[in-house]
């Protein structure tokens, strides 16, 4: 995909102003670099003294949520891994809600697709960090990752004889295992990025539920891929993907980032109509389309640049910013921000 010329963004047309603005972080809101540009950090601001909420709404695990927590205002929430987890960003990225992956679904879905589509290998995200395959294709080096074929991943027992920090772990992999890693799903991400290593999770979920199965595939098209375990597994969980490679994310049936907005802006009276939502790749798509405006990035996808209702600039020329700035110019809404 290359950075396409983009028509300068319009404030949305929409019959009722703007009360949400939902974005994407990588590939949308974060430059290439992982890191956020001073124009959008005063946009975001500005957004929010005007009354306008930010969601920040995300592939990412809360793990790798530092890079934004600073820009995030009023309710302090985040929506991660694709909708299966809600994250306070005000309480060190604390994970307070969990849509799940049934741990006996998927064991069901990793069989399945090893028979499609041999050499697919998997990692395991639950809510106290992730865990992978020895195949699985290492970004980052991550000492509590425990390395192992998934079904032992994800058999009954895993985590209670998971140690703290997967120190003496027999398919335990530590810091000076190179082939060791944990993985963004939409592409590599700053180490320093984690909110809070020491507890992420917080007392409510001690079992570490299975939030996202990943798949990766070294051979086959990523679009490709996606149809294929659609078809074979479809009925059994939401399957998307945010990389440019062949890397599947997989999480629990119906969960999505759109169902998990749409519960958090029922929770706040905000009605589709007023909500902007932005988003790059094909995680972003049920989003797009459930909200009253949509822009898909320059860089984006041809089937996102096809569900949306506008366009801007490219994440690199901080095409979010840039349509913040129209509505704003636009015209405030109108009310009070709710609570």
């Amino acid at each position: 995909m290359t950075d396409a010329p983009a028509t300068p963004p319009r404030a949305p047309e929409t019959a009722v102003a703007p009360r949400l603005i939902a974005t994407d972080l990588d590939g949308t809101l974060l430059h290439d670099d992982k890191t956020v540009s001073d124009r959008t950090i005063a946009a975001l601001a500005a957004a929010e003294q005007a009354g306008i909420e930010v969601f920040f709404v995300t592939g990412r695990p809360a793990r790798w949520m530092g890079v934004v927590s600073d820009h995030v205002h009023g309710h302090g929430l985040a929506i991660c891994a694709n909708g299966a987890a809600v994250v306070d960003l005000h309480r060190g990225g604390r994970i307070v809600e969990v849509s799940p992956l049934e741990r006996t679904v998927a064991l069901t879905i990793v069989d399945m697709l090893r028979n499609v589509a041999p050499g697919t290998s998997f990692a395991v995200e639950r809510t106290g960090g992730i865990h992978y395959e020895p195949q699985y294709p290492p970004l980052l080096l991550d000492p509590a990752a425990v390395v192992a074929q998934a079904e032992k991943l994800l058999a009954e027992d895993f985590v209670s004889t998971l140690c703290p920090h997967a120190t003496g772990h027999e398919d335990a992999q530590g810091p000076d295992d190179a082939s060791g890693g944990t993985n963004n799903p939409t592409g590599p991400a700053d180490p320093t990025a984690s909110i809070d290593p020491a507890d992420p999770v917080g007392p409510a979920f001690p079992e570490q539920p299975v939030i996202k199965l990943l798949a990766h595939h070294p051979e086959l098209d990523p679009d490709a891929f996606l149809t294929l375990a659609r078809t074979t597994a479809g009925d059994l969980a939401s399957f998307t993907r945010s990389s440019p490679t062949a890397l599947l994310e997989i999480s629990g049936a119906g969960v999505s980032k759109a169902g998990t907005l749409a519960r958090c802006c029922a929770e706040r009276g905000i009605s589709p109509e007023e909500v902007v939502a932005f988003g790059d790749m094909p995680n972003d798509i049920e989003m797009l389309t459930w909200a009253g405006a949509s822009y898909a990035m320059a860089n984006a996808h041809p089937d996102v640049l096809a569900a949306t209702t506008g366009r801007t600039a490219s994440n690199n020329d901080d095409g979010v910013a840039a349509v913040i700035e129209q509505i704003l110019r636009h015209g405030a809404p109108r009310g009070d921000r709710q609570p």
